[in-house]
């Protein structure tokens, strides 16, 4: 059992991957507004049943239980301490030590349950001179340096398209306590894990950061070039873009062969990567102009042919629409779905044991508070108590 305190993008999308594997996750949501992105919209999908809901509130709360009740309350933290005595994983993503004064904190569940697995998510971690700051996606895109790197030359830095580093962060989250409940399996020691959307970022800069580390030079954006792979990028054709990802020099002769140029597979200056990459300037402006000549199908089925990485760039609405898309499973319905529900993105993982199952949709706010409040061992009265209150919503 996953306890999910948390809201947003890079928690719930830890705990949906936890969900989605087959753990129950009960989402713990201020019970007057819910989770913020409940109200990020529009677009909001019109269900047919209570609310509408945000689709960015749909993006990560499948499979979940919702549970609104007010943290704040002496009552409301009674609730939540017994469910910590009966879970495996608490998901939090409140400011450094926002949870301490309702003992909602690490140091207060571990004395009710010392097998607890601890997850705090934050902008900058639990130590450090920035810990007690706030951090979002796009702040910490700027100050991890994704930014100065993406983007082209003439644009100046550019966010990515989507909230990257919450993503990271949450699938760090995940790794981070799949490996602490293996430990606490072999030991029966449970323990804090502490993930930082700002680590997060620094770890994904890879090879960008290893670069910087090796030459003491920061990379700037460099549009759809690779900096240490070429040819690594999009190229015009007679009909549009297209991106072609030479991986290695035996692909290069392949893609020379396709292109009937074999005059630059000759060339010493391009026999290797690093030679490629020492004169990318000629060698970009003599595929080019080759690339110019024909439509965008026409070179991808001469590259594939050969085995040479091509694509085109797609929209949204076109990779959606890939058949592959549909043959991998990657756009699905949950069981329960409603009508009028849209249709959710699919996990990635495919498991041949045990299959990810899409078993509820994103839950209305407080959906399922009655029936959780009910395996504790409340009454209907003590639960229309809390409910008049101001404790719960059912």
């Amino acid at each position: 059992r996953v306890l999910d305190l948390t809201r947003v993008l890079a928690g719930p999308f830890a705990t949906q991957t936890l969900a989605d594997a087959g753990a129950e996750v009960i989402k713990v949501e201020e019970p007057t507004r819910g989770d913020d992105t409940r109200q990020w919209g529009p677009p909001f999908a019109e269900r047919g049943a209570g609310e509408d809901m945000a689709a960015y509130f749909m993006t990560a709360n499948r499979n979940k239980r919702s549970l609104a009740i007010d943290i704040r309350t002496k009552a409301g933290q009674e609730v939540l301490h017994k469910l910590a005595r009966q879970s495996d994983v608490v998901v939090e993503n409140y400011r450094h030590h926002g949870l301490a004064k309702y003992a909602l904190d690490y140091a207060s569940l571990r004395k009710l349950n010392p097998a607890l697995v601890y997850c705090s998510i934050t902008g900058f971690g639990q130590t450090g001179p920035r810990a007690d700051q706030p951090g979002y996606d796009f702040l910490i895109q700027a100050l991890g340096g994704l930014m100065s790197i993406t983007g082209d030359p003439t644009t100046g830095p550019v966010k990515v398209g989507v909230a990257v580093t919450d993503l990271f962060t949450g699938l760090y989250a995940c790794i981070g306590i799949l490996a602490a409940l293996r430990h606490r399996d072999a030991t029966g020691e449970g323990q804090h894990v502490d993930v930082a959307l700002m680590d997060s970022q620094l770890s994904m800069l890879a090879n960008q950061a290893m670069n910087t580390l090796v030459t003491n030079e920061s990379p700037g954006p460099m549009g759809n070039a690779h900096p240490n792979i070429v040819p690594y990028q999009a190229f015009t054709a007679a009909d549009g873009e297209l991106v072609v990802a030479v991986g290695n020099d035996s692909q290069f002769r392949k893609l020379c062969g396709a292109l009937d140029r074999p005059d630059l597979a000759r060339d010493d200056r391009y026999r290797s990567n690093e030679d490629r990459v020492r004169h990318r300037d000629t060698l970009v402006a003599a595929l080019q102009s080759t690339f110019q000549t024909e439509t965008r199908r026409f070179w991808e089925e001469a590259l594939l042919a050969c085995g040479v990485p091509v694509g085109p760039i797609n929209t949204v609405r076109d990779a959606l629409d890939e058949p592959h898309t549909s043959a991998r499973g990657m756009v699905v319905r949950t069981e329960d779905a409603l009508p009028n529900d849209p249709p959710l993105l699919g996990n990635p993982l495919k498991f041949s044991a045990s299959p990810v199952r899409y078993r509820t949709a994103p839950p209305y706010l407080g959906q399922h508070t009655q029936s959780i409040l009910s395996e504790l061992g409340y009454t209907p009265a003590a639960i229309a108590a809390l409910s008049s209150d101001g404790v719960i919503k059912i």
